[in-house]
């Protein structure tokens, strides 16, 4: 995972120092049979499918640096971006993580030997999708219709069923989900997200056949001046709350921090 976190990260900055468009909203991938990210063809393949039917992205260059030969996708999040504005300010809005870092939380998960994904404000379903393309079984829930339609879509074209859901998951029934050993990804950094993921965890600990679940927070290294406690990339307080015991952490690009020297840290969770 290190490896592939490493490296994903360098990607980053060999990107922005190759790239001379004008697209706020960009994704590169190594073309399949490329070795450079140690991504089974397959997976690249995937990956690639599930933004060539993206209606995010409309268009691609095909560049070479760094001695590798990748596809640079273009798009717009601003339509999806402020449609999902209109739910209360305790969601986060649309504003997704990188591709490749969707793999790897996905990655991360099955080697730790969770058997299911369950991707909490999933936007477009990535991680989801990335589970699934990994042999988890996925569960993606999103509080914005359009963008459950967008997933859908995705599902369809790809022929990658990662089960999008249109609900609020603070108040979704976890009952309907399976006993299998499960990881909760849930989006929004922790200024916009404590409400959602505190209601979630709660929801998820006293559901009996997801009580040993795990999860993954979606941390900051940059907080508001008077932010109370930016321990545990500003998950301390929620960490200590609800006694939680920090698995691992992860530094990963995403959309937020690609004109940053930094980059999103995941903090993987769990009860006790």
């Amino acid at each position: 995972m290190e490896n592939l976190a490493e490296k994903i990260c360098n990607l980053k900055y060999d990107f922005l120092d190759a790239y001379k468009g004008n697209s706020h909203t960009t994704e590169v991938l190594p073309k399949p049979s490329s070795s450079e990210l140690l991504i089974k063809d397959e997976y690249l393949s995937l990956l690639h499918d599930f933004l060539e039917n993206n209606p995010i992205y409309s268009n691609q260059i095909s560049q070479k640096f760094s001695e590798t030969e990748y596809i640079i996708f273009e798009g717009d999040l601003n339509n999806y971006w402020i449609d999902s504005l209109k739910h209360d300010s305790s969601y986060a809005p649309f504003y997704p993580t990188w591709l490749l870092s969707a793999f790897c939380l996905a990655f991360q998960t099955q080697k730790f030997g969770y058997e299911q994904i369950i991707d909490i404000g999933s936007g477009d379903g990535r991680i989801a999708y990335c589970g699934k393309i990994l042999g988890l079984d996925s569960i993606s829930i999103e509080i914005d219709e359009n963008l459950v339609e967008l997933q859908n879509k995705i599902s369809v074209e790809t022929g990658v069923n990662f089960n999008p859901i249109c609900s609020d998951a603070t108040i979704y029934d976890f009952n309907k989900i399976s006993g299998k050993s499960s990881i909760f990804i849930i989006g929004g950094v922790p200024e916009i997200g404590e409400v959602l993921a505190e209601s979630v965890i709660k929801n998820a600990l006293k559901t009996n056949q997801l009580s040993n679940s795990a999860f993954v927070l979606t941390g900051s290294h940059s907080h508001r001046k008077f932010s109370r406690d930016t321990t545990h990339f500003g998950w301390g307080p929620l960490i200590n709350k609800l006694e939680l015991s920090i698995i691992s952490t992860h530094s990963l690009p995403t959309y937020w921090t690609m004109d940053q020297k930094f980059e999103t840290p995941y903090v993987f969770v769990k009860k006790g």
